[in-house]
């Protein structure tokens, strides 16, 4: 930080200038080209939208560095600022996200850093919401010389790093959950398969958006198949006294029409009373039969989304699995015993994972927390003119956190 303090008070102590987007970088719009899911031919390729990856492609149209920036649909986050990408190498561009490269004076990855600080709220405009091309190219970025960049750069990047190795390391505890349920499902289900609606009632929930209240009954859709009972959407008792069929204990949600994850469960843990929308299908096994925990592992296994994936209409927006075709899914039911021994192994097995993961996410956001303050507090100067970094608890507060990086990062590599 005080490297930084130094390059301000010797190349800009007066602030800096301060330039339109089109200014500080080639603006590549006019080159994009969309191509509908159904003209995609698949290959090796990034495929880009407005928020990131959408596909993967057989061929390319830009080549290099370049930072994406949302134009329309998923454009901005819940801090106001755009939704901004950083992307390398062969890559398809679609027409919802704009696309910039550097030019001299200005780093590709100081805008992608400062684009993240820019509050465009009062600009997204529309029934879908939209940057346009306009706006995006007015958008005022302060420049400093190159040396300040570099070193802003070189900062932000040693936080970001930090946040994506945490990441990457959930992300591979959970792959290493997946592959020994999956492992264990595999092993201890030799029986022959049946169909789900042989097992199980199955039903939907509403299909008309109801007139919400603000308490009552608790009213979930696949957004809250994490947690049922988190909801703050609520429906009035009158109304909830018309839904035929009501969620009981042991009974499991599953998303059935979603953007995201088609077979995603939770069991019903209490009788409480809850409405769920169409969203979500709601199988009541025979508890003779099949026990509602395994049904969910099955369900969330290898070999469950790979007989799901059979009925899920993929074509449809968003995607979804009709009722009656979930009824249609195979699934292997071994003895009840079998079964819950299954869960046993596997809800110990969550448990060790869950011990190991309980601080990785807290952790991160923790992290990128730390990003977004360095973030702003060095790019700040720009249009102030000062630092805002003489604090000398500043300083001590980055060595700590650079300490007990590097601490992790030793413990990490004496355990390997």
């Amino acid at each position: 930080m005080n490297r930084v303090n130094e390059l301000i008070k010797e190349y800009c102590p007066d602030g800096v200038e301060i330039r339109c987007l089109e200014d500080c970088c080639n603006l590549l719009d006019k080159k994009r080209k969309p191509i509908t899911k159904a003209a995609r031919e698949a290959g090796e390729y990034p495929y880009y939208g407005a928020n990131g990856i959408q596909d993967y492609v057989a061929n390319y149209i830009f080549d290099g560095t370049f930072v994406l920036v949302g134009e329309d649909g998923s454009v901005i986050t819940k801090s106001g600022t755009p939704v901004v990408t950083w992307a390398e190498g062969k890559i398809w561009v679609n027409n919802h996200a704009h696309i910039i490269e550097e030019k001299d004076g200005v780093m590709l990855r100081y805008l992608y850093h400062y684009l993240q600080t820019i509050d465009v709220t009062s600009l997204i405009h529309g029934n879908i919401p939209k940057l346009t091309g306009g706006d995006f190219k007015a958008l005022k970025i302060a420049v400093p010389p190159l040396e300040v960049q570099r070193e802003i750069v070189h900062i932000l990047d040693s936080f970001a790093l930090l946040t994506a190795e945490l990441t990457a390391e959930l992300t591979a505890r959970k792959k290493q959950y997946n592959f020994y349920r999956d492992t264990l499902i595999q092993k201890g289900c030799k029986s022959e398969k049946v169909k789900l609606n042989t097992i199980c009632e199955i039903y939907d929930g509403t299909h008309q958006t109801p007139k919400y209240t603000n308490s009552g009954i608790p009213f979930v859709s696949v957004e809250n198949i994490d947690d049922l009972y988190g909801t703050q959407k609520f429906i009035s008792p009158e109304a909830y006294e018309k839904y035929k069929i009501k969620p009981r204990t042991g009974d499991v949600f599953m998303t059935r029409i979603t953007a995201g994850i088609i077979g995603k469960c939770t069991v019903v843990d209490r009788d409480d009373d809850l409405a769920y929308y169409v969203s979500l299908a709601l199988l009541r096994p025979n508890t003779e039969v099949v026990d509602s925990k395994y049904l969910k592992y099955y369900l969330e296994s290898g070999w469950g989304r790979r007989e799901l994936s059979k009925w899920i209409l993929w074509d449809a927006t968003p995607t979804k699995i009709n009722k009656d075709d979930i009824g249609r899914v195979l699934i292997s039911v071994p003895p009840l015993d079998t079964q819950k021994r299954l869960v046993q192994v596997i809800e110990h097995f969550d448990a060790i994972c869950t011990d190991l993961n309980i601080g990785l996410p807290a952790e991160i956001e923790a992290r990128q927390k730390q990003y977004e303050y360095y973030r702003d507090l060095l790019l700040t100067f720009a249009e102030t003119g000062s630092t805002l970094m003489t604090d000398r608890q500043t300083d001590r507060q980055t060595d700590r956190q650079t300490d007990r990086q590097t601490d992790r990062q030793t413990d990490r590599a004496e355990r390997n």
